[in-house]
């Protein structure tokens, strides 16, 4: 891979993970309720779940999903069940740094499993592949795609968690919260609409 394509997948890499997402709705609105450093567990979980899948996707599942559209639409109906049980989740709560079980930071385990069931992930994932990787040379170009995104992704999505934390004061009354999360919620399930066409 030559140092401009490089260079240009780690705009695609950037701008992909950086756009508003499932991903990133969902660190603006831990970022609010539970803090940045709460949230960390979230971040590199879906840096390491996107990882993941993007070796899975160049290594045969990309092929598999196209081979068997069902399988895509399977993984797209489930993806937007999970989003909406998640928004629900996040529209019910009502307190910064709640711990009694009623609501808890995503664990790293939960974020990237979520990104196998994620349709955005999914889309980025198949379309990185395709663009980026070379059959001359096709697992070490595989291996580079998923290193870009690694650079790349954890300081993108790191900015949503943040500039939750920073509305975390404004959002301490509980009635600006209440909205805010209500309108996070909402915004997570509308961000389905292009994903699910």
């Amino acid at each position: 891979m030559t140092p401009e394509i490089f260079l240009t997948l780690l705009v695609f890499a950037f701008v992909t993970s950086i756009t508003p997402g499932p991903n990133n709705l969902m660190l603006l609105a831990s970022g609010v309720n539970f803090g940045f450093k709460r949230t960390i567990p979230h971040m590199f979980g879906i840096g390491g779940g996107f990882f993941s899948l993007l070796l899975g996707v160049g290594l045969g599942l990309g092929a598999l999903i196209q081979t068997f559209p069902l399988l895509y639409t399977v993984l797209k109906i489930a993806g937007g069940a999970y989003l909406v049980y998640l928004a629900y989740k996040i529209a019910m709560s009502r307190s910064l740094n709640e711990v009694d079980g009623k609501a808890q930071p995503m664990t790293s385990l939960e974020a990237a499993a979520f990104q196998w069931i994620n349709p955005k992930a999914w889309v980025m994932a198949i379309t990185a592949m395709a663009t980026y990787t070379s059959p001359d040379a096709y697992f070490a170009t595989v291996l580079i795609v998923g290193i870009a995104f690694a650079l790349v992704n954890i300081p993108s999505v790191s900015s949503w968690a943040a500039f939750g934390q920073m509305m975390r004061g404004w959002l301490a009354n509980p009635v600006r919260l209440k909205w805010f999360n209500i309108s996070m919620a909402v915004l997570l399930v509308a961000s389905l609409w292009p994903m699910l066409k």
